[in-house]
């Protein structure tokens, strides 16, 4: 039984997508698709850079969307193979979006409207440099939310990202941060500060939020027989009104990527697909169970060498 599992930010390089563009005409019909829904020639942006204008949320977020989008799509439509067969479908962060849509909830081009103003949303929800996040390697969410506890009259930071056994991203602001940094020091865990523009997924990401429950709630989702796994419980979404509900509030919610993986586990799912740019997810899958089956899709011969 396999999940099919999409990335999230930071999976981005330029050039992503290059091999399927060049091969499919459904995948340059799909970047034409994005640049004149947009306004803006994103698949230039990916294909050719900068750099930097690629690792702008507002664009990184469409940008792997449609990237991962194109990918799942030649794999049903120019390989013939069922990805519908799917028990789950689940992404993370914005990879949710890129689940949500290749499951049959949202068209292409609502889901991609969708990205860019979260992207914005999102980039300018804290002023530049006002916040970030640390990822900390080694220790356990217990030891981490004991911490925080300890220290909550020094500093405010909240947990991000839950991501496998022994990588946690906390978010917060700079000054709070640096504060965290010292007492992890102190307690000998590994920390890094992570080159991000914002601190995502907390409570600084409030007016972020408000922006998308503007915009979710004008969207209409579409029915499908393909069960989503959200971020935000980890959990099966029973409808479409939930489905808006935990994106609104994904915004400023943990990631609960470990337990996603361990729910989807312990409900017999013994293969992932990673349908994307990049193997964050599938290094994070194989640090939670290094025994389970998964397949990379960043490439023609990955497809080819799919079995499901």
């Amino acid at each position: 039984m396999f999940s099919v599992i999409f990335p999230g930010q930071g999976s981005q390089i330029v050039g992503m997508g290059k091999e399927f563009f060049d091969k499919f005409n459904l995948v340059k019909s799909l970047f034409k698709e994005a640049d004149e829904v947009l306004g803006i020639s994103l698949s230039k942006i990916i294909l050719e850079g900068p750099k930097e204008e690629l690792d702008l949320t507002i664009n990184t977020q469409p940008a792997i969307f449609l990237v991962s989008y194109s990918i799942f799509n030649v794999i049903k439509k120019e390989f013939n193979i069922n990805l519908d067969e799917a028990k789950y479908f689940a992404g993370h962060s914005l990879g949710e979006y890129s689940a949500l849509s290749s499951a049959g909830y949202l068209s292409f081009s609502e889901t991609i409207k969708l990205l860019r103003i979260r992207g914005e949303a999102m980039q300018n929800a804290v002023p530049k440099g006002e916040g970030g996040m640390v990822v900390v390697l080694g220790s356990s969410v217990e030891n981490i939310e004991n911490i925080l506890e300890e220290n909550k009259k020094n500093f405010i930071s909240e947990i991000a990202n839950d991501n496998s056994d022994g990588q946690i991203v906390l978010s917060g602001k700079n000054i709070d941060l640096n504060k965290l940094i010292e007492v992890l020091k102190l307690n000998n865990i590994k920390n890094m500060k992570l080159p991000v523009s914002a601190p995502f997924h907390c409570k600084l990401m409030n007016n972020a939020t408000k922006i998308m429950k503007n915009e979710i709630d004008k969207v209409i989702f579409q029915d499908s027989k393909n069960i989503l796994i959200s971020n935000v419980t980890a959990d099966e979404i029973s409808s479409k009104d939930e489905l808006k509900k935990l994106l609104i509030s994904q915004i400023e919610s943990r990631v609960r990527w470990r337990e996603s993986i361990i729910n989807m586990l312990d409900k017999n799912v013994n293969h992932f697909i990673e349908i994307g740019p990049g193997k964050v997810l599938s290094g994070l899958v194989k640090r939670i169970d290094k025994n389970v089956k998964i397949n990379t899709i960043n490439c023609q011969d990955d497809i080819k060498n799919l079995n499901i």
